[in-house]
């Protein structure tokens, strides 16, 4: 166990306080070192954690029933079918971690809001603006606005210094009902196969965690933040002892971002990776799997700069073992921009070192944002030109680097009607190849009353026909 700064231990319940280490980790060694309280750490760390309650606007039709002539004729058409706005709210919890008013949640907390309020632990109720959100990290920075700007903080931890088993806080406002703590322990570190952010990465902790908790605090024995809480595994929708916090030095490279000019650059690496199973293992004679399997290099990017070949097995970053391409996007991604990283990688059975250049995926062609209109198939689709910047912001997980990626799909539209979802690449349209998002707006303005397609979907081509 880690003993940290104002935790309250043993003894008559004297005070022991100290910075921890690595070196002081150990276990209870009487009753007396049993008695101890957490209050004085929640004390500290509490009146930073604050709630954070998103609203946003949608229309619905007052009745759909209206839409069948017997119904219209049964009611003697007095049925009002005028579409009416209603509020949709969401509740999550958020962390100031910067005196001036700067509150880290969850993205998904936030997601599409139009309006943004935050409750700080005084009962004061104060509007936020978003300065930054990031759905591949779902993490979002809000900005306080219309207080004094000293607020109360927690600062940041190592989360690389976390160690399973060390003592553990969740402060959040599970289910609404008021700011609640919970302890527990760091279960596992370095989860990667959770699907509740694409930089997957997360401390594992058996503190319970609830709805409501999304963008509350994980801290440690000092006090200090070392995650988000995000995610939780359940088949019931309440805590079972399986929750998943982002880490702290990830959290941190956003705010960084956010106050530096409101938008995440994270680096690109410039290659494809792929998870390294037995059979693969086997196949590099490496015994076990682990590191990140380079598949395909593009030219001129950091990786092909620094030496990278399809066939490497890239194992560490800066000395840390990497044991998946998660783990990788990780270790470069708290590294930053504009740094330079150590990479050990595996080539002919041999160890082979190399220096990293961290960029910013470029913009190699404009992305040219348009939104798909008029009578065709396409519309309700908003697309992009692609671009390595595309890539990266959006996830694609394909092998094109140009084309015409759909970035979002309308609900209702005849684009969602047809099948397409986002991540889609339209190829060809009636032999027409589609190189550009106004490519494909001539082609869609083009009335025809059939339209074979090509897309690409997950790296496989799909062909198909839609029309008469």
């Amino acid at each position: 166990m880690r003993f940290g700064i104002a935790v309250a231990v043993g003894l008559a319940g004297a005070l022991l306080c100290g910075t921890a280490t690595a070196a002081e980790r150990t276990v209870p060694q009487s009753e007396a070192a049993l008695r101890y309280s957490f209050s004085p750490i929640v004390k500290r760390v509490s009146p930073a954690v604050v709630n954070v309650y998103a609203s946003r606007v949608v229309q619905q039709r007052a009745s759909p029933f209206m839409d069948d002539p017997f119904f219209r004729r049964f009611f003697g058409g007095e049925m009002n079918n005028a579409p009416r706005k209603r509020v949709q709210q969401s509740l999550g919890s958020g962390v100031i971690v910067d005196p001036s008013g700067i509150v880290v949640t969850n993205y998904h907390v936030i997601a599409n809001a139009d309006e943004v309020k935050v409750a700080l632990s005084d009962k004061r109720e104060l509007e936020a603006e978003v300065v930054l959100k990031d759905e591949r990290m779902d993490l979002a920075v809000l900005r306080l606005k219309g207080g004094d700007g000293q607020y109360p903080i927690v600062s940041y931890a190592d989360s690389d210094a976390l160690e399973v088993g060390d003592l553990v806080l969740a402060i959040g406002d599970p289910f609404g009902v008021g700011q609640t703590v919970t302890s527990g322990i760091v279960s596992a570190l370095a989860r990667t196969q959770i699907g509740a952010s694409d930089y997957q990465f997360f401390v594992q902790t058996d503190a319970a965690i609830n709805p409501g908790n999304s963008g509350g605090a994980l801290v440690d024995m000092d006090g200090k933040l070392v995650g988000i809480n995000t995610a939780i595994y359940s088949r019931s929708g309440g805590s079972i002892g399986i929750g998943f916090a982002i880490p702290s030095n990830m959290v941190r490279v956003v705010v960084q971002s956010a106050l530096k000019d409101g938008k995440l650059m994270l680096p690109w690496l410039g290659a494809n990776l792929q998870q390294v199973t037995p059979e693969i293992a086997d196949g590099l004679g490496i015994g076990r799997p682990r590191g990140a399997l380079v598949t395909d290099v593009a030219a001129n990017g950091p990786a092909a700069k620094a030496g990278l070949r399809s066939g490497d097995l890239v194992i560490s970053v800066d000395g840390v073992e990497v044991d998946d391409p998660n783990g990788l996007n990780y270790r470069l991604a708290t590294k930053g921009v504009d740094a330079t990283v150590k990479l050990a990688y595996i080539r002919g059975g041999k160890t082979v070192a190399a220096e990293l250049a961290l960029i910013a995926a470029p913009e190699t062609t404009p992305r040219d944002r348009r939104t798909i209109d008029g009578v065709s198939p396409f519309s309700g689709a908003t697309v992009v030109n692609l671009s390595p910047a595309v890539i990266e912001e959006l996830g694609y997980a394909g092998k094109r680097d140009n084309g015409v990626l759909i970035q979002s799909v309308e609900s209702g539209s005849p684009a969602e009607g047809v099948g397409f979802r986002a991540g889609d690449i339209i190829v060809e349209s009636n032999g027409v190849k589609i190189a550009s998002t106004k490519d494909l707006a001539d082609v869609a303005a083009q009335r025809a009353s059939r339209y074979r397609l090509v897309i690409e979907r997950g790296g496989r081509l799909i062909r198909t026909q839609v029309g008469r």
